[in-house]
């Protein structure tokens, strides 16, 4: 540190003295008699040994010029003012030989706080933009689409950094007719498409704000083709604090073209019911159970029980809080299979856990259909497992995880989850506990979905296969799902069926297409996609209300409360107790057995629908 001292002093030392030199001048209109320049050598010592030393004791040595901001150059002018009233102080009591005129103390005043405020300015300059030159990079001429605000933002972030994007013009789709500038650069309206922009520029890339919505992002990357555009996004602080992104600038990823509006949640009921509890997560190293341990990690339970029957992925998610830093909330890493009664009593015994989210389940919809017997096990043996130990043993809140397909089963999987929210709310009204079951569709990039899988075939080289050119689905990014999830635990109360708002379906073909744009490449040209046919269980559109639950209460901005008819507790038991023994048969009886139970149900909503309209 000293060395930057050594370094900068002879540099202020040498404005100080120009700054008092040209002071003493412009004090005499440039014709200095002979008896002020005799003071001016007397005095100079005495100026820039003052200045020195305040400058060493306000420690404006240490502020760096390269990040120069307002507040730098308020303390540089702070610091000048006090060395000329200190000045101003010391010739008043100095000799009349060593005085000096005040009008020249305040011309040299100025001149100093110009001098230093150049200097700062300059070597920011030099920061931000000599060094890429002297590296000898190439810096790729973009555009950056934003408002003003967000757009200069951006601007300064990139030029204090060494990135490779030279901004060579605006793009503000709110902008007016008359061209302004920002920061020197450019800015274009809707006057001008963007087509017409990048080939005047000649730009190559084009930067997005996090904040961006994703159907703008999808309209943008439209044009993006035509233009011969390659679109990145910067990420938010919170994004990059969490260290979900690790660099300023990334790709652009199927999430942008999916976001939707900010959700605006209730955080203080969130943390109330977390905040110094117990809590356990079941499925915990699966795509939505790690996404809530993470989140519910941040809300300071004060344990936090994760639980999951793969070893791999325990083992993954502990060694990503290891590498996270401290903040007091005791992990527990278990290794369990939800359908060991002895082992998740022992769990249960052991950890006595206040609140339970629930998201361990098998979710392959045409695996399951070969597999009936671990789908009846796993996703509703298993569940009522989980729901009877937290019975059992006073857990205070139990939230189960369901799904979209739920509704109306064609599918062994969905059919098996819609199960598990019948027994949850048969037994929501014999218990003290309170048991929500949140549904909703799919999540983006979770582990073996269309996402990845279309990815995969990408990088493959296609073909992309898509099941049916009409096929659609609700997606939600992880992360919001999962902040909808614990909105909804705050507000739940027990026997509910909470119900995300998924926004609008999105045809398959269409996100392969997207996907396709997002790679750089173009279908069919590049890459072709092909229609296989629906697999086994799958429905063309999936729904995510029953006709009882149609209109169902808002309770919050994105989440529904869906009104669901009675529930037999005698009545589910006995048909749970029905699955169980059919396992010890026929696969097929076993499936179809659990598809005729979802059909009654199903059925049995419709009937009671038809009895309040009527």
């Amino acid at each position: 540190m000293w060395r930057r001292l050594l370094l900068l002093l002879p540099i202020y030392v040498c404005l100080y003295a120009s700054a008092f030199y040209l002071a003493t001048v412009l004090r005499f209109d440039f014709a200095v008699p002979q008896w002020a320049w005799n003071r001016f050598w007397i005095c100079l010592p005495i100026v820039v040994g003052i200045k020195s030393i305040i400058l060493i004791l306000s420690r404006e040595w240490k502020r760096r010029h390269r990040y120069t901001t307002l507040n730098d150059a308020v303390h540089s002018g702070i610091c000048v003012l006090v060395s000329t009233a200190l000045l101003m102080i010391v010739f008043r009591i100095l000799p009349y030989g060593y005085a000096t005129p005040r009008s020249t103390l305040l011309i040299d005043a100025a001149l100093s706080v110009l001098a230093v405020a150049g200097l700062r300015a300059t070597l920011r300059w030099y920061g931000a933009r000599i060094p890429n030159g002297l590296r000898n990079r190439v810096r790729h001429r973009t555009l950056i689409y934003a408002g003003e605000s967000v757009a200069a933002t951006m601007l300064r972030t990139l030029n204090s950094s060494t990135s490779e994007f030279r901004v060579v013009g605006f793009y503000d789709h709110g902008a007016g007719e008359h061209q302004q500038m920002i920061g020197g650069v450019p800015v274009y309206g809707k006057a001008r498409p963007l087509v017409q922009v990048a080939w005047e520029l000649k730009a190559k890339h084009i930067l997005l704000p996090a904040s961006t919505p994703g159907r703008t992002v999808r309209e943008l990357l439209t044009q993006c083709c035509e233009a011969n555009l390659t679109a990145h996004v910067i990420p938010t602080v919170d994004e990059l604090v969490q260290g979900r992104y690790k660099l300023s600038v990334r790709d652009v990823t199927i999430s942008d073209l999916l976001r939707r509006e900010p959700n605006q949640l209730d955080m203080e009921s969130i943390r109330s019911y977390v905040e110094q509890r117990k809590v356990m997560v079941t499925g915990a190293a699966g795509s939505i159970g790690s996404e809530l341990c993470r989140q519910i990690r941040e809300l300071s339970p004060d344990v936090l029980v994760l639980v999951d029957q793969s070893e791999s992925g325990i083992f993954a998610i502990e060694q990503e809080f290891r590498d996270l830093p401290e903040n007091n909330v005791q992990l527990i890493y278990l290794i369990a299979d939800i359908t060991d009664s002895l082992s998740m009593s022992t769990i249960f015994k052991e950890q006595q856990p206040e609140i339970v989210f629930h998201a361990a389940a098998y979710k392959h919809v045409p695996l399951m259909e070969h597999n009936p017997r671990e789908a009846i096990r796993n996703n509703v043996l298993g569940t009522k497992n989980i729901v009877d130990l937290a019975d059992q043993h006073g857990v205070e809140r139990f939230v189960l995880i369901s799904t979209d397909k739920a509704v109306r089963p064609t599918s062994l999987m969905g059919a098996s989850k819609l199960a598990a929210e019948k027994y949850l709310q048969a037994m929501a009204g014999r218990s003290r506990t309170q048991f929500i079951t949140v549904r909703f569709g799919n999540v983006l990039n979770s582990a073996g979905s269309v996402v990845p899988t279309f990815r995969r075939q990408i990088e493959q080289g296609g073909p992309i296969t898509v099941t049916h050119p009409e096929m659609q689905r609700y997606f939600m990014t992880i992360p919001e799902a999962v902040q909808l999830v614990l909105q909804a635990g705050a507000i739940g109360e027990s026997g509910d069926v909470l119900i995300l708002d998924m926004g609008e379906p999105v045809k398959i073909v269409d996100l392969a297409r997207d996907m396709i744009m997002l790679s750089g490449l173009r279908c069919p040209d590049d890459i072709d996609i092909v229609f296989t046919g629906m697999r086994p269980g799958e429905k063309l559109y999936e729904e995510l209300f029953y006709e009882t639950e149609i209109g169902a209460e808002r309770v919050h901005k994105k989440i529904f409360r869906g009104s669901s008819p009675e529930i037999s507790y005698p009545l589910v038991m006995t048909q749970i107790s029905k699955l169980k023994a059919s396992l010890e048969g026929p696969s097929e009886r076993a499936h179809s057995l659990l598809m005729d139970m979802a059909r009654g149900w199903a059925e049995e909503g419709q009937t009671q629908r038809k009895t309040h309209a009527a």
